[in-house]
């Protein structure tokens, strides 16, 4: 089932829980009180047997009234969606196409240096794209685990960070096999490499390394205090207001670890850099 039919119907439930819970314990309280009085304990168990399941059935058809049009509006954002990027998907093929039509009409080195760049935006386009996809799927269904190399993964977002033409890398990764949502995980790394590079000069080499199950970034930048370490991970905090940036990043990244059940721990001084170390144990693939 889709994740946000799943999502609609446990709402559903729920609400019809609380209705009848409430239901059932004012019943209690009227049964307490006539028991009292003397009241007859067989026929009010039996009338209230009869009240608790009308009121159940009654219950659960209040809250679809009250929950519709949240499916509603879930359904038109779902169609809404999929038309959108399936007019971002055809800009993007067309300039693919011509580029290559270009490259082949036009041998001259500045002009291929400039389709190069085109390319290069291209290909960036692309992943966000993909990026916009997996996350309204995301919202929508369960996503895929699969198996994928930690070094090939690594490697590859290195080289895309390498094309911003600042920090050099250092990379001392041990190749594991991993069981997890890839494209979750390739936007975890991308958001601590763009921190680690934000927050450090051009010339600071950062570090990627594998330490047993963990893979460790570690620049050499501005670094955070105790107090900024306690906030890191708040929704839109920024520890330097003057980057630019929503400060969405490292939330992003807690709320995939949390979900991925990776162990994530940040150290870090103020001028001394910052470390953050994951641990992948929970998946390894056996």
């Amino acid at each position: 089932m889709p994740k946000a039919g799943r999502r609609h119907t446990i709402s559903l439930l729920y609400a019809a829980l609380v209705y009848f819970l409430s239901v059932v314990l004012l019943l209690a309280l009227l049964y307490w009180f006539l028991l009292l009085n003397g009241f007859d304990k067989a026929d009010f168990l039996l009338g209230a047997g009869a009240v608790a399941v009308l009121a159940m059935i009654l219950g659960y058809i209040l809250s679809g009234d009250i929950l519709a049009p949240k499916q509603e509006m879930d359904a038109r954002f779902l169609h809404l969606s999929k038309e959108i990027l399936h007019e971002l998907n055809l800009p993007l093929a067309t300039i693919e196409a011509n580029s290559k039509m270009l490259k082949k009409a036009h041998s001259d080195e500045k002009t291929q240096k400039r389709l190069k760049r085109i390319d290069a935006a291209s290909v960036r386009l692309k992943r966000l794209y993909d990026e916009l996809v997996y996350t309204i799927n995301k919202e929508i269904y369960n996503v895929e685990k699969e198996h994928f190399s930690l070094l090939a993964l690594i490697e590859e977002r290195v080289e895309a960070m390498k094309e911003l033409g600042r920090n050099p890398f250092h990379l001392e990764v041990s190749d594991r096999t991993l069981f997890a949502d890839r494209i979750g995980f390739e936007q975890m790394v991308d958001n601590l490499l763009s921190n680690a590079m934000k927050y450090s000069s051009r010339e600071a080499p950062i570090r990627i390394a594998t330490e047993g199950n963990k893979l460790v970034i570690e620049d050499q930048g501005i670094g955070m205090s105790e107090s900024e370490l306690v906030q890191i991970f708040e929704r839109y905090y920024q520890s330097d207001s003057k980057q630019k940036g929503e400060g969405i990043g490292l939330a992003l990244v807690k709320a995939y670890c949390d979900e991925a059940k990776i162990g994530i721990a940040i150290l870090s001084k103020p001028g001394e850099g910052t470390t953050v170390k994951l641990d992948l144990t929970q998946c390894i693939a056996a």
